[in-house]
């Protein structure tokens, strides 16, 4: 009898000591795991070598960019990687596919936001990047006295976000040129062309120069403008420039008009260096918007202030 109770004693502190041991293990493992959860959240910038993939230098957004990364002091030692937008997208479109963290300088429209639709701009608690954007027709002095006619298209063009992104979602999908995408969009949205050119008279080969940048979402604007203009009639130039030669062009009478400035914020600091050298007609397309954006997938990167500093 005596003997059971040692054998039972025995067989229970054994017992005990397994659940102790394996208890202990489950709480290291606990512990691992989330410590390997907290350095997944918290080491973004050293995974994208605390680089936000950009643009052209002198883009609207590469220069607010860099403002932000002065503003914000998470971004301490971060830096844009400046480049072009189709090498920033291809960069996207390879981090994507493999669930890779990144950063991007993102703006709307771009057709990036229709191939990707699991994009997310980031919160900007300081409000860098502004809010809703409005891209604006600007017209050089005398252009409504000289050529009152390409004026006044010009002045009625507007248009929507949807409009310009499917325009440049197409030609990035089929490889098919900008321009001649906007003159199919042209011959198929007559009733929206003929509020353009309402008014309008015909002219015989008259010369409009058209300045824009040479982004897809200006190209879009400144072709299906150009088309319009054409089918009235006029000889149509579009010279595509960066965005501080854009506004000078028009503040000096060297181009006629431009459809692509970014206001409030993006171009403001070009706006007010020309503001009283050339003609704002107002916008032509509301809802535009830049900022940082991430893939969804990066669940605890929600806002610019989520970034840490280097």
């Amino acid at each position: 009898m005596l003997e059971n109770w040692k054998n039972q004693i025995i067989w229970i502190t054994g017992m005990l000591l397994v659940l102790f041991l394996a208890a202990c293990g489950s709480g290291s493992d606990s512990e691992e795991n989330a410590e390997e959860s907290s350095d997944s959240s918290m080491n973004i910038g050293e995974e994208v070598d605390y680089t936000i993939t950009g643009i052209e230098p002198g883009a609207g957004i590469t220069v607010t960019t860099e403002k932000a990364i002065e503003e914000y002091e998470n971004l301490n030692g971060w830096e844009v990687e400046q480049s072009s937008t189709a090498a920033m997208v291809t960069e996207l479109e390879k981090a994507m596919n493999n669930e890779e963290p990144i950063v991007v300088t993102g703006w709307n429209p771009h057709w990036m936001f229709t191939k990707f639709d699991n994009l997310k701009y980031l919160e900007d608690p300081q409000g860098v990047y502004g809010e809703v954007e409005q891209i604006k027709s600007l017209a050089r002095t005398g252009l409504e006295e000289e050529k009152p006619n390409a004026y006044k298209l010009i002045d009625q063009f507007n248009w929507s976000v949807e409009d310009m992104e499917g325009i440049m979602y197409e030609s990035s999908d089929t490889g098919e040129d900008i321009a001649a995408v906007a003159k199919q969009w042209v011959e198929d949205n007559p009733d929206k062309v003929a509020e353009w050119t309402d008014g309008v008279e015909d002219v015989d080969g008259v010369a409009v120069e058209l300045v824009s940048t040479p982004w897809d979402s200006e190209r879009a604007s400144a072709n299906v403008v150009a088309e319009a203009l054409e089918q009235k009639g006029f000889n149509v130039t579009i010279t595509p420039v960066d965005v501080a030669v854009m506004f000078e062009a028009i503040a000096n009478g060297d181009g006629d008009a431009t459809l692509a400035a970014w206001m409030p914020q993006t171009h403001a600091d070009f706006y007010e260096s020309f503001v009283d050298d050339f003609v704002d007609l107002g916008e032509n397309l509301d809802g535009a918007k830049i900022g940082l954006a991430v893939p969804e997938y990066m669940e605890d990167i929600n806002s610019i202030e989520d970034l840490e500093a280097k």
